[in-house]
């Protein structure tokens, strides 16, 4: 978080009231003891708990982000508590997030984001995933009207059943985000249904994407294994802020010693 792209200030202390979402991948996950299926976003095992948890409590007190001094929220959410996931690797044939975004496989690691609250969404009547992330775009759309029209970092959370139909279709990551960055998109004149017709002006026909980039979308395996559902988490006011992934225990960026 204290890399120069989290904007940690602005994250900590926006009216926006986001909360940082942390996701792990890699053999760490097992190590802990880290639950990836029932309750992923909630509390699903002690370790990710803990983690959130310590994680708002070193904000507090290393940093002094209390509520009415740095930490302006005007609502917050439930994830200031604790807002920590693992991705569920043994029951996917998709790569890892951390892969995705640089780390070796095989490799623990870590991704924040600073994120609103989880936004369920829940599709049981297709196994097409066109129609099945069209549900998924639908609460990215969503998001930009009633939240922020602005691009940025976007996580979308799938479980098994979905994953399921999802994967035998033999969708990659990547195609989803593709399917999405194409999809989520709205036009600033959707704002005036909202109640935000006073910042249309007359720029209603310009098209704003939920995503900047198709790279810009985080795509987790996680979540129980029946039921239609899954989840949208929407960023915390567009691309100020951008979601970082580290190596933990690992140095991938270092050089090597010389002689």
């Amino acid at each position: 978080m204290m890399k120069e792209g989290f904007l940690l200030h602005g994250v900590t202390s926006s009216s926006g009231g986001c909360a940082m979402l942390v996701i792990l991948n890699g053999p760490i996950r097992l190590e802990i003891g880290a639950a990836s299926t029932f309750n992923a976003l909630a509390n699903s095992d002690r370790a990710t708990v803990v983690i959130g948890r310590a994680l708002r409590l070193a904000l507090i007190n290393l940093l002094d982000v209390r509520p009415g001094g740095i930490d302006r929220s005007t609502l917050g959410h439930p994830g200031k508590f604790s807002y920590c996931i693992a991705e569920d690797e043994e029951d996917t044939t998709w790569q890892p997030l951390s892969v995705l975004r640089g780390i070796p496989q095989g490799l623990s690691a870590v991704t924040v984001m600073a994120a609103m609250a989880p936004r369920q969404i829940m599709n049981e009547w297709t196994t097409d995933p066109r129609e099945i992330l069209e549900t998924f775009a639908a609460e990215m759309r969503a998001n930009q009207r009633h939240y922020s029209i602005y691009g940025g970092n976007y996580a979308i959370v799938i479980p098994k059943q979905l994953r399921d139909h999802i994967q035998g279709a033999g969708w990659t990551k990547r195609d989803i985000a593709e399917f999405l960055y194409e999809r989520a998109r709205v036009r600033r004149a959707e704002w005036a249904d909202v109640g935000k017709g006073a910042v249309v002006r007359d720029r209603g026909d310009r098209i704003h994407c939920a995503l900047e980039s198709p790279e810009h979308l985080l795509v987790v395996a996680a979540g129980g294994p029946a039921g239609g559902f899954g989840a949208v988490i929407p960023p915390w006011m567009g691309s100020r802020t951008k979601a970082v992934t580290a190596a933990i225990g690992a140095c991938v960026d270092c050089e090597p010693p010389k002689g």
